[in-house]
């Protein structure tokens, strides 16, 4: 991987953390008008979201022992945006029909969180091992490597909490940010492929 493609690769993760962390903070206020704003409804969603990056990160891992490239690498941001779209498309009747179907608050709300979250978030969660992978080089700076992704995807993701919550929840409804979450991903995926492309065709120029 070139200077430039790394910086690419640190770019996409600080943004997958922000719209990780953007779309839970949201994930409270699609509950909500359903389920309230407890502290047991918010428990639901973390643990949802905590649960499912883990699966993400096992997945991911094992993604990237597969010819990790920055193609594949695209391709994960594109589905990833693919499955947010259905949360601002059904949230709505999933809600309805949790709500009418479970009395109790606690287990409706965590049953919603999964429906909607779970999937897109397992995604999300294959970025961050599979940048390290891209990234890794040199088995004796694997250490730093991981704590620098770390570093900029956490970054991300704390921009993503406070910027949501200061600024685009005033602005927008719910689903027009979650919308734009989801061309970000995809569109950040395109570019990550379309990178690959010119490399690869610059480097057969080159042989």
């Amino acid at each position: 991987m070139t200077l430039k493609t790394n910086a690419l690769i640190y770019f996409l993760a600080f943004c997958s953390g922000f719209c990780i962390m953007g779309i839970e903070l949201l994930g409270g206020r699609i509950l909500a008008p359903f389920f309230g704003s407890s502290v047991h409804i918010w428990g639901s969603i973390i643990t949802v979201f905590m649960l499912s990056l883990s699966f993400g990160y096992l997945l991911g891992g094992k993604l990237s022992t597969k010819n990790a490239s920055l193609t594949k690498y695209g391709l994960i941001f594109l589905v990833a945006s693919i499955m947010v779209v259905p949360i601002t498309l059904f949230s709505q009747p999933i809600m309805e029909f949790i709500f009418t179907h479970i009395e109790d608050s606690r287990y409706g709300s965590l049953l919603a969180s999964t429906a909607l979250f779970f999937i897109p978030t397992v995604i999300l969660g294959m970025i961050s091992p599979y940048s390290v992978r891209l990234l890794v080089t040199d088995s004796d700076k694997s250490g730093q490597v991981a704590g620098r992704l770390y570093f900029v995807s956490t970054l991300g993701s704390a921009l993503g909490t406070i910027i949501t919550s200061f600024y685009f929840v005033l602005a927008f409804d719910v689903n027009t940010i979650i919308g734009a979450f989801a061309l970000t991903l995809g569109s950040l995926g395109l570019v990550a492929i379309v990178v690959n492309s010119l490399v690869n065709n610059k480097e057969l120029a080159h042989a």
